[in-house]
């Protein structure tokens, strides 16, 4: 995995996090299911990206 795709995923990442956390504070449920899917498209591109590694070595 390339060190911008790593980074690009993680700042998703981050970003679910904050944008789930904040919809817990405003009691926003939209937001907080916002948050959670950044979270998982994330992790799913992490996934996909150490899979692509695994067949490139």
């Amino acid at each position: 995995m390339s060190g911008v795709d790593k980074a690009k995923n993680k700042a998703q990442n981050l970003a679910g996090k904050a944008k789930e956390k904040f919809g817990e504070a405003t009691d926003d449920k939209d937001k907080q299911r916002e948050g959670k899917a950044d979270q998982t498209k994330s992790d799913l591109k992490d996934a996909g990206e150490k899979v692509k590694d695994t067949f490139r070595n």
